[in-house]
Protein backbone atom coordinates (compact mmCIF):
# COMPACT_ATOMS: atom_id res chain seq x y z
CA UNK A 1 0.00 0.00 0.00
CA UNK A 2 1.14 3.49 -0.43
CA UNK A 3 1.50 5.54 2.56
CA UNK A 4 0.21 9.07 2.98
CA UNK A 5 3.22 11.49 3.69
CA UNK A 6 2.57 14.31 5.91
CA UNK A 7 4.38 17.28 7.03
CA UNK A 8 4.20 18.52 10.41
CA UNK A 9 1.73 21.11 11.45
CA UNK A 10 2.72 24.29 9.34
CA UNK A 11 2.94 28.03 10.72
CA UNK A 12 0.38 29.13 8.69
CA UNK A 13 -1.99 26.09 9.82
CA UNK A 14 -0.74 25.82 13.61
CA UNK A 15 -2.30 29.86 13.82
CA UNK A 16 -5.37 29.36 11.91
CA UNK A 17 -7.01 30.55 14.86
CA UNK A 18 -5.64 33.66 14.99
CA UNK A 19 -5.73 34.22 11.14
CA UNK A 20 -9.50 33.23 11.31
CA UNK A 21 -9.90 35.93 14.05
CA UNK A 22 -8.34 38.54 11.80
CA UNK A 23 -10.72 37.89 9.34
CA UNK A 24 -13.97 38.02 10.97
CA UNK A 25 -12.54 41.11 12.05
CA UNK A 26 -11.95 42.44 8.67
CA UNK A 27 -15.16 41.05 7.17
CA UNK A 28 -16.98 42.92 9.95
CA UNK A 29 -15.48 46.39 9.22
CA UNK A 30 -15.94 46.15 5.62
CA UNK A 31 -19.83 45.24 6.38
CA UNK A 32 -19.61 47.87 8.67
CA UNK A 33 -17.95 50.30 6.93
CA UNK A 34 -17.81 49.50 3.41
CA UNK A 35 -21.14 48.06 3.06
CA UNK A 36 -21.19 48.33 -0.85
CA UNK A 37 -18.40 45.29 -1.21
CA UNK A 38 -21.13 42.21 0.52
CA UNK A 39 -23.97 44.29 -1.91
CA UNK A 40 -21.73 43.97 -5.11
CA UNK A 41 -20.45 40.24 -4.24
CA UNK A 42 -24.18 39.81 -2.96
CA UNK A 43 -25.20 39.99 -6.70
CA UNK A 44 -23.17 37.34 -8.29
CA UNK A 45 -25.85 33.86 -7.16
CA UNK A 46 -27.34 30.70 -8.73
CA UNK A 47 -29.77 28.60 -7.07
CA UNK A 48 -28.81 30.56 -3.73
CA UNK A 49 -25.11 29.57 -4.10
CA UNK A 50 -22.83 32.86 -4.15
CA UNK A 51 -20.82 32.04 -7.03
CA UNK A 52 -17.54 34.03 -5.45
CA UNK A 53 -17.48 31.91 -2.42
CA UNK A 54 -18.49 28.88 -4.08
CA UNK A 55 -14.93 28.99 -6.28
CA UNK A 56 -13.35 29.98 -2.71
CA UNK A 57 -14.44 26.90 -1.51
CA UNK A 58 -13.64 24.89 -4.58
CA UNK A 59 -9.95 26.08 -3.92
CA UNK A 60 -10.35 24.66 -0.46
CA UNK A 61 -11.64 21.18 -1.17
CA UNK A 62 -9.72 20.12 -4.25
CA UNK A 63 -6.32 20.13 -2.76
CA UNK A 64 -7.50 17.90 0.33
CA UNK A 65 -9.59 15.59 -2.55
CA UNK A 66 -5.82 15.13 -4.56
CA UNK A 67 -4.32 13.79 -1.42
CA UNK A 68 -6.79 10.94 -1.13
CA UNK A 69 -5.53 7.55 -2.73
CA UNK A 70 -8.38 5.25 -3.49
CA UNK A 71 -6.50 2.62 -4.05
CA UNK A 72 -5.98 2.23 -0.09
CA UNK A 73 -9.74 1.21 -0.32
CA UNK A 74 -8.40 -1.81 -1.27
CA UNK A 75 -6.45 -2.55 1.61
CA UNK A 76 -9.86 -2.00 4.28
CA UNK A 77 -9.80 -5.69 5.25
CA UNK A 78 -6.55 -5.02 7.04
CA UNK A 79 -7.76 -3.35 10.10
CA UNK A 80 -11.56 -3.92 10.12
CA UNK A 81 -12.17 -3.17 13.57
CA UNK A 82 -10.49 0.12 13.93
CA UNK A 83 -13.03 1.29 10.53
CA UNK A 84 -15.85 0.11 12.09
CA UNK A 85 -15.06 2.24 15.11
CA UNK A 86 -14.55 5.39 13.08
CA UNK A 87 -17.95 4.25 10.81
CA UNK A 88 -19.98 3.91 13.76
CA UNK A 89 -18.70 7.05 15.39
CA UNK A 90 -18.98 9.41 12.88
CA UNK A 91 -21.95 8.35 11.07
CA UNK A 92 -24.45 6.43 13.98
CA UNK A 93 -23.13 8.74 17.35
CA UNK A 94 -21.44 11.79 16.32
CA UNK A 95 -24.50 13.76 14.39
CA UNK A 96 -26.86 12.69 16.99
CA UNK A 97 -25.07 13.65 20.20
CA UNK A 98 -23.78 17.09 18.20
CA UNK A 99 -27.99 17.52 17.87
CA UNK A 100 -28.66 16.41 22.04
CA UNK A 101 -25.57 18.50 23.06
CA UNK A 102 -26.45 21.75 21.16
CA UNK A 103 -29.98 21.14 21.59
CA UNK A 104 -29.46 20.97 25.20
CA UNK A 105 -27.40 24.27 25.51
CA UNK A 106 -28.83 26.50 23.07
CA UNK A 107 -32.62 25.75 24.50
CA UNK A 108 -32.00 24.99 27.88
CA UNK A 109 -28.90 25.92 29.70
CA UNK A 110 -28.21 29.33 27.07
CA UNK A 111 -32.20 29.83 26.66
CA UNK A 112 -32.22 33.50 28.62
CA UNK A 113 -29.37 34.23 26.52
CA UNK A 114 -30.50 33.67 23.23
CA UNK A 115 -34.22 33.82 21.45
CA UNK A 116 -35.69 31.00 20.01
CA UNK A 117 -35.30 31.52 16.67
CA UNK A 118 -31.48 32.41 16.71
CA UNK A 119 -30.99 28.88 18.97
CA UNK A 120 -33.18 27.21 16.08
CA UNK A 121 -30.59 28.59 13.71
CA UNK A 122 -27.48 28.29 15.79
CA UNK A 123 -28.78 23.72 16.37
CA UNK A 124 -28.99 23.81 12.09
CA UNK A 125 -25.54 25.03 11.82
CA UNK A 126 -24.15 22.60 14.77
CA UNK A 127 -26.36 19.96 12.62
CA UNK A 128 -24.41 20.36 9.61
CA UNK A 129 -20.98 20.24 11.52
CA UNK A 130 -21.48 17.22 13.47
CA UNK A 131 -23.00 15.48 9.81
CA UNK A 132 -19.72 16.14 8.28
CA UNK A 133 -16.32 14.46 9.91
CA UNK A 134 -12.89 15.40 8.91
CA UNK A 135 -11.46 14.61 5.78
CA UNK A 136 -8.29 16.60 5.06
CA UNK A 137 -6.87 18.23 8.11
CA UNK A 138 -7.07 14.64 10.08
CA UNK A 139 -3.91 13.62 8.06
CA UNK A 140 -1.89 16.43 9.75
CA UNK A 141 -3.25 15.14 13.57
CA UNK A 142 -2.19 11.98 12.73
CA UNK A 143 0.93 12.67 11.65
CA UNK A 144 1.74 14.80 15.41
CA UNK A 145 0.28 12.03 16.83
CA UNK A 146 2.47 9.35 14.82
CA UNK A 147 -0.99 7.54 13.60
CA UNK A 148 -0.81 5.00 10.81
CA UNK A 149 -0.49 7.15 7.34
CA UNK A 150 -1.37 4.22 5.35
CA UNK A 151 -4.61 3.30 7.89
CA UNK A 152 -5.66 7.36 7.85
CA UNK A 153 -5.57 7.05 4.00
CA UNK A 154 -8.20 4.21 4.24
CA UNK A 155 -10.24 5.96 6.76
CA UNK A 156 -10.38 9.44 4.75
CA UNK A 157 -11.07 7.53 1.26
CA UNK A 158 -14.11 5.28 2.81
CA UNK A 159 -15.43 9.13 4.48
CA UNK A 160 -15.31 10.32 1.39
CA UNK A 161 -17.72 7.77 0.01
CA UNK A 162 -19.56 7.79 2.84
CA UNK A 163 -20.38 11.49 3.44
CA UNK A 164 -21.94 11.22 -0.62
CA UNK A 165 -24.30 8.95 0.52
CA UNK A 166 -24.87 9.25 4.18
CA UNK A 167 -24.74 13.48 4.59
CA UNK A 168 -28.10 14.59 3.19
CA UNK A 169 -29.92 12.58 4.71
CA UNK A 170 -28.86 12.63 8.18
CA UNK A 171 -29.08 16.13 7.56
CA UNK A 172 -32.36 16.56 6.04
CA UNK A 173 -33.63 14.12 9.33
CA UNK A 174 -31.96 16.17 11.99
CA UNK A 175 -33.06 19.42 10.61
CA UNK A 176 -36.64 18.02 9.89
CA UNK A 177 -36.85 17.06 13.95
CA UNK A 178 -35.50 20.58 14.61
CA UNK A 179 -38.40 22.06 12.80
CA UNK A 180 -36.42 23.41 9.97
CA UNK A 181 -38.22 23.03 6.57
CA UNK A 182 -34.96 22.03 3.83
CA UNK A 183 -35.34 21.42 0.37
CA UNK A 184 -33.64 18.03 -0.76
CA UNK A 185 -32.49 19.61 -3.97
CA UNK A 186 -30.46 22.30 -2.29
CA UNK A 187 -28.63 20.10 0.03
CA UNK A 188 -27.65 17.22 -2.85
CA UNK A 189 -26.69 20.16 -5.09
CA UNK A 190 -24.56 21.61 -2.27
CA UNK A 191 -22.84 18.09 -1.69
CA UNK A 192 -22.75 17.76 -5.34
CA UNK A 193 -20.83 21.18 -5.97
CA UNK A 194 -18.46 20.90 -3.01
CA UNK A 195 -17.88 17.33 -2.67
CA UNK A 196 -18.76 15.51 -6.04
CA UNK A 197 -16.65 17.47 -8.06
CA UNK A 198 -14.12 19.04 -6.47
CA UNK A 199 -13.54 14.78 -5.46
CA UNK A 200 -13.46 14.14 -9.40
CA UNK A 201 -11.37 16.71 -10.02
CA UNK A 202 -9.11 15.56 -7.43
CA UNK A 203 -9.50 11.94 -8.68
CA UNK A 204 -8.36 13.31 -12.20
CA UNK A 205 -5.46 15.32 -10.98
CA UNK A 206 -4.01 12.45 -9.25
CA UNK A 207 -4.53 10.44 -12.49
CA UNK A 208 -3.05 11.98 -14.79
CA UNK A 209 0.69 13.65 -13.26
CA UNK A 210 0.90 10.27 -11.69
CA UNK A 211 0.78 8.94 -15.22
CA UNK A 212 3.22 11.33 -16.50
CA UNK A 213 5.45 12.01 -13.88
CA UNK A 214 5.22 9.41 -11.60
CA UNK A 215 3.75 9.22 -7.75
CA UNK A 216 6.63 10.45 -6.24
CA UNK A 217 7.11 13.72 -8.11
CA UNK A 218 2.95 13.99 -7.25
CA UNK A 219 3.33 13.23 -3.62
CA UNK A 220 6.16 15.42 -2.91
CA UNK A 221 6.36 18.69 -5.58
CA UNK A 222 2.93 18.78 -7.26
CA UNK A 223 0.83 18.51 -3.71
CA UNK A 224 3.02 20.87 -2.17
CA UNK A 225 2.41 23.66 -4.45
CA UNK A 226 -0.89 23.85 -3.27
CA UNK A 227 -0.58 23.89 0.51
CA UNK A 228 -1.67 26.89 1.26
CA UNK A 229 -4.29 27.31 -1.22
CA UNK A 230 -6.84 25.24 1.52
CA UNK A 231 -5.78 28.31 3.98
CA UNK A 232 -5.81 31.28 2.00
CA UNK A 233 -9.16 30.03 0.11
CA UNK A 234 -10.79 29.45 3.61
CA UNK A 235 -9.37 32.68 5.15
CA UNK A 236 -11.03 34.58 2.04
CA UNK A 237 -14.17 32.96 2.03
CA UNK A 238 -14.54 33.73 5.81
CA UNK A 239 -13.55 37.76 5.46
CA UNK A 240 -16.73 37.63 2.98
CA UNK A 241 -19.30 35.73 4.88
CA UNK A 242 -18.54 37.88 7.74
CA UNK A 243 -19.12 40.85 5.50
CA UNK A 244 -22.61 39.79 5.54
CA UNK A 245 -22.94 38.35 9.19
CA UNK A 246 -21.25 41.97 10.54
CA UNK A 247 -24.57 43.03 12.11
CA UNK A 248 -25.26 39.60 13.59
CA UNK A 249 -22.00 39.83 15.27
CA UNK A 250 -22.53 42.85 16.61
CA UNK A 251 -25.72 42.55 17.76
CA UNK A 252 -25.04 39.38 19.52
CA UNK A 253 -21.11 39.13 20.66
CA UNK A 254 -21.62 36.98 23.25
CA UNK A 255 -23.28 34.16 20.62
CA UNK A 256 -19.49 33.37 19.54
CA UNK A 257 -18.63 32.78 22.63
CA UNK A 258 -22.01 30.39 23.42
CA UNK A 259 -22.05 28.50 20.15
CA UNK A 260 -18.65 27.58 20.75
CA UNK A 261 -19.01 25.66 24.32
CA UNK A 262 -21.44 23.04 22.86
CA UNK A 263 -18.85 22.27 19.91
CA UNK A 264 -15.92 21.88 21.92
CA UNK A 265 -17.89 19.29 24.56
CA UNK A 266 -18.80 17.40 21.38
CA UNK A 267 -15.31 17.79 20.05
CA UNK A 268 -14.04 16.10 22.99
CA UNK A 269 -16.59 13.79 23.61
CA UNK A 270 -16.24 12.10 19.91
CA UNK A 271 -12.68 12.00 20.48
CA UNK A 272 -12.93 9.59 23.97
CA UNK A 273 -15.04 7.45 22.16
CA UNK A 274 -13.46 6.44 19.26
CA UNK A 275 -10.38 6.31 21.03
CA UNK A 276 -11.82 4.15 24.27
CA UNK A 277 -13.55 1.89 21.82
CA UNK A 278 -10.08 1.29 20.68
CA UNK A 279 -8.66 0.74 23.59
CA UNK A 280 -11.35 -1.82 24.56
CA UNK A 281 -10.76 -3.47 21.35
CA UNK A 282 -6.97 -3.70 21.71
CA UNK A 283 -6.30 -2.05 18.35
CA UNK A 284 -2.79 -0.51 18.19
CA UNK A 285 -2.63 3.30 19.43
CA UNK A 286 -1.28 4.05 15.27
CA UNK A 287 -4.46 2.79 14.91
CA UNK A 288 -7.03 4.65 17.64
CA UNK A 289 -5.27 7.96 17.63
CA UNK A 290 -6.15 8.71 13.81
CA UNK A 291 -9.52 6.92 14.60
CA UNK A 292 -10.40 9.71 17.30
CA UNK A 293 -8.99 12.66 15.72
CA UNK A 294 -11.44 11.76 12.40
CA UNK A 295 -14.31 11.96 14.09
CA UNK A 296 -13.62 14.72 16.77
CA UNK A 297 -12.76 17.18 13.89
CA UNK A 298 -15.33 18.57 11.16
CA UNK A 299 -14.98 19.07 7.40
CA UNK A 300 -16.08 22.69 8.12
CA UNK A 301 -15.58 23.31 4.26
CA UNK A 302 -18.49 21.24 3.31
CA UNK A 303 -20.54 22.57 6.72
CA UNK A 304 -20.00 26.03 5.93
CA UNK A 305 -20.70 25.44 1.93
CA UNK A 306 -24.20 23.85 2.62
CA UNK A 307 -24.83 26.68 5.41
CA UNK A 308 -24.76 29.39 2.98
CA UNK A 309 -25.88 27.69 -0.13
CA UNK A 310 -29.44 26.76 2.10
CA UNK A 311 -29.47 29.27 4.18
CA UNK A 312 -28.06 32.09 2.82
CA UNK A 313 -24.69 34.20 4.06
CA UNK A 314 -26.14 36.27 6.24
CA UNK A 315 -27.76 33.45 7.54
CA UNK A 316 -26.91 32.68 11.34
CA UNK A 317 -26.39 29.16 10.77
CA UNK A 318 -23.40 30.24 8.59
CA UNK A 319 -21.83 31.90 11.63
CA UNK A 320 -22.25 28.71 13.72
CA UNK A 321 -20.75 26.43 11.43
CA UNK A 322 -17.82 29.28 11.19
CA UNK A 323 -17.70 29.28 14.87
CA UNK A 324 -16.64 25.55 14.50
CA UNK A 325 -13.90 26.71 12.18
CA UNK A 326 -12.79 29.13 15.07
CA UNK A 327 -12.39 26.58 17.65
CA UNK A 328 -11.09 23.54 14.97
CA UNK A 329 -7.48 23.59 15.55
CA UNK A 330 -7.03 24.87 19.47
CA UNK A 331 -8.87 21.92 20.45
CA UNK A 332 -7.70 19.69 18.03
CA UNK A 333 -4.03 20.47 19.10
CA UNK A 334 -5.47 20.02 23.15
CA UNK A 335 -6.44 16.10 21.80
CA UNK A 336 -2.80 15.82 19.79
CA UNK A 337 -1.45 16.39 23.45
CA UNK A 338 -3.66 13.87 25.25
CA UNK A 339 -3.02 11.10 22.94
CA UNK A 340 0.77 11.44 22.59
CA UNK A 341 0.25 11.56 26.73
CA UNK A 342 -1.84 8.31 26.69
CA UNK A 343 0.03 5.87 24.01
CA UNK A 344 0.71 3.79 27.00
CA UNK A 345 -2.43 2.93 27.22
CA UNK A 346 -2.17 0.61 23.89
CA UNK A 347 -0.64 -2.14 22.88
CA UNK A 348 3.01 -2.35 21.61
Amino acid sequence: MIQQKTEGIKFFQKYLTVWVIACMAIGILIGKFIPGIPEFLGKFEYANVSIPIAILIWLMIYPMMMKVDFKSIESVGKNPKGLFVTWVTNWIIKPFTMFFIASLFFYVIFKDLIPTKLAKDYLAGAILLGAAPCTAMVFVWSHLTKGNPAYTVIQVATNDLIILIAFVPIVKFLLGVSDISVPWDTLVLSVVLFVVIPLVGGIVSRTIVTRKRGLDYFENTFVKKFDNTTVIGLLLTLVIIFSFQGDVILSNPIHILLISVPLILQTFLIFFIAYIACKVLKLPYDVAAPAGMIGASNFFELAVAVAIAVFGTTSPVALATIVGVLVEVPVMLILVKIANNTRKWFPK
